[in-house]
């Protein structure tokens, strides 16, 4: 499994949403041996100009508040040393998708302290799966029964160039997690052209073949469906504890910062979403 060198950065607010993805993430950077950040923005920086001085310093303060409130919650899960904060003032968006250019992962909950009644994701995670870099990861609660085994790990492979990327940090999260990877294909994202269905299930079976040779430590069940993709996605994830997939599938127009696919499985899906996206020239 890769290691992670640039340790995984959390947006917190201290909404029941960011606790969610606060314990995420902490279990996330114990297990892969990293350093776990937790980041707070706790107003744009021309709020000075607007307010008065001691208003200003008075939501700084709060900011420092809940973000010491994120260490203690953390520390029995990654120890004393193993997390550190990070006040910043400014938009959570722009902040967040300024650092996934470094971080080994970014993690957000789906909505946060400014969410409103009936929106499926807030806006501060809708902003970082279409304009972060990386790996970015958006957490759902996803309880489970007590008498319920943990549900796979699920990757949506279309034979787009990211397909790789998407299997790599699925197979991460399955291996993390001892269970099995299950990949799904699904044929109506095949080009219009004859035989495209066919070509696209060649592509996946030689791409799947060529990884599980590459990788035999992960058990990997492949899912191959006439459906559409988020059909096929949503139908795979009800019973997951993760779904896995690129910002573009392989009929992606350059320049859309999130496919519709991807679109919407981030307000539909019922468990946490993994995008990996690539850079603007990939």
């Amino acid at each position: 499994m890769a290691r992670m060198t640039d340790g995984i950065i959390v947006g917190y607010d201290g909404s029941p949403g960011s606790d969610l993805a606060l314990r995420w993430a902490a279990r996330e950077a114990s297990e892969r041996g990293v350093m776990l950040t937790i980041c707070h923005a706790w107003a744009p920086e021309d709020l000075s100009l607007l307010i008065e001085p001691p208003l200003f310093e008075q939501a700084r303060q709060r900011g420092e508040e809940i973000v010491d409130q994120g260490l203690r919650y953390v520390e029995p899960i990654v120890g004393a040393d193993g997390a550190e904060k990070l006040l910043v003032g400014g938009s959570a968006a722009r902040v967040l998708c300024e650092h996934s250019q470094t971080a080994g992962m970014v993690v957000v909950g789906s909505r946060g302290r400014g969410r409103l009644a009936g929106v499926l994701l807030g806006s501060v995670a809708w902003q970082l799966a279409g304009h972060g870099q990386g790996r970015i990861v958006i957490v759902r609660g996803t309880g489970r029964p007590a008498n319920r085994a943990p549900g796979p790990v699920v990757a949506g492979v279309d034979g787009s160039a990211a397909a790789r990327a998407v299997l790599e940090f699925a197979a991460e999260e399955a291996a993390l997690r001892r269970v099995p990877l299950v990949a799904v294909c699904a044929l109506a994202d095949a080009p219009g052209s004859l035989g495209g269905a066919r070509q696209l299930e060649e592509e996946f079976s030689s791409l799947m073949t060529t990884w599980e040779k590459e990788h035999p430590d992960v058990t990997v069940l492949r899912h191959v469906t006439d459906s559409s993709p988020r059909t096929a996605l949503l139908e795979a994830a009800a019973a997951a504890q993760m779904l896995v997939v690129g910002s573009r599938g392989r009929g992606g127009v350059r320049g859309m910062t999130l496919g519709s696919v991807t679109s919407g499985l981030l307000h539909h899906a019922p468990c946490t979403v993994g995008i990996v996206r690539q850079s603007p020239a990939e």
